[in-house]
């Protein structure tokens, strides 16, 4: 049978539903959270821009030392919401994992509770490896980011900057611009290469390390497949964040006129709220609007990839690499 999630996607979308619910509760709690403790930051800032303005003076030309109290709060709080985005990505590829796993031996019936209890004993090494994961990404984007940064700095030889108002030489057009931006393509392809990695710590309990290279080697036989899914849930991940980015708009004066009202007409403390807002509650939304796809579809392409290596190895045509442990 093949690893196809359809037979139980109501239980898998009630657990990504309560997922998001958690997800979105935690979310607003951060953001709460930080604006609490930047509040009396924007009042600093509130009160120097009032004086200022009292004064005929500008009220930003020397205003980034009253900045650093909020950009302290952002360095705190943006970590804290990528390791939210990592826990919940692992928690539902992993659940996915486990019901494809489950509609492939036929498994009968599988309840949210049931769902949850076997893809819990494996969530924090799904985490790890998902962490491991992003790091390989990130190492991609930050090797053109560098780059770029290189030849803007004039340290690469023979590649000078284009002066304002001149056109680009084509030494700058490929080192500075081409060049990063090939290497950038690269990191989503790693990303849809290393995909099936938390269903291979999940359901064969391998070690993250060796789940991200077994991800690697099955994904090898199916490139074409790999990359068309992956550009399938970019495209899609990029359409519902667009489109309800844009959706939360008129929303957005709502919570500017409450922020507004919370703290005593601060405009500076509503102007960040109102740059966040939309995004915010796209980011929030992402989990039930695209990971149902995103996650029954690397899981069947996962159970595929297993299902046609063991097929191998069974009829003698390719020696399988490993064997490894399914759940119960």
């Amino acid at each position: 049978m093949e690893n196809d999630v359809r037979p139980y996607r109501g239980t898998l979308y009630r657990f990504t539903l309560w997922v998001s619910l958690a997800t979105a509760v935690l979310g607003l709690a951060i953001l709460a959270g930080a604006f609490a403790a930047a509040w009396d930051g924007f009042e600093h800032v509130r009160e120097y821009a009032d004086r200022n303005i009292a004064n005929e003076d500008s009220y930003y030309a020397y205003a980034d030392e009253n900045m650093d109290p909020m950009r302290a709060v952002g360095a705190v709080a943006a970590p804290v919401f990528l390791l939210l985005a990592l826990v919940v990505v692992s928690v539902l590829h992993s659940a996915y994992a486990v019901g494809g796993s489950h509609a492939r031996r036929d498994g009968g019936p599988l309840s949210v509770g049931e769902l949850w209890r076997r893809t819990r004993p494996r969530l924090f090494a799904a985490v790890v490896t998902n962490f491991l994961t992003g790091i390989f990404v990130a190492v991609v984007v930050w090797a053109g980011l560098f780059l770029f940064t290189l030849v803007d700095a004039h340290e690469v030889p023979g590649v000078e900057p284009t002066p304002i108002g001149e056109t680009a030489s084509w030494q700058y057009t490929l080192v500075g611009w081409v060049l990063p931006i090939v290497i950038w393509s690269l990191g989503p392809l790693l990303w849809f290469r290393l995909a099936g990695a938390t269903a291979e710590t999940v359901l064969e309990r391998r070690n993250p390390f060796v789940a991200v290279y077994r991800s690697w080697v099955l994904t090898r036989r199916a490139r074409r497949r790999t990359f068309g899914l992956g550009l399938l849930c970019c495209a899609a991940a990029v359409l519902a964040f667009v489109v309800v980015l844009y959706a939360a708009g008129p929303l957005n004066h709502y919570a500017g006129l409450g922020m507004l009202w919370l703290n005593d007409d601060n405009v500076w403390m509503t102007g960040v709220l109102m740059i966040i807002f939309p995004t915010a509650v796209a980011l929030l939304l992402l989990p039930p609007l695209v990971m149902p796809l995103v996650c029954a579809g690397v899981a069947r392409l996962h159970g595929d990839l297993r299902a046609r290596e063991e097929a191998g190895s069974v009829d003698g045509r390719r020696p399988a690499r490993s064997e490894g442990a399914t759940l119960p």
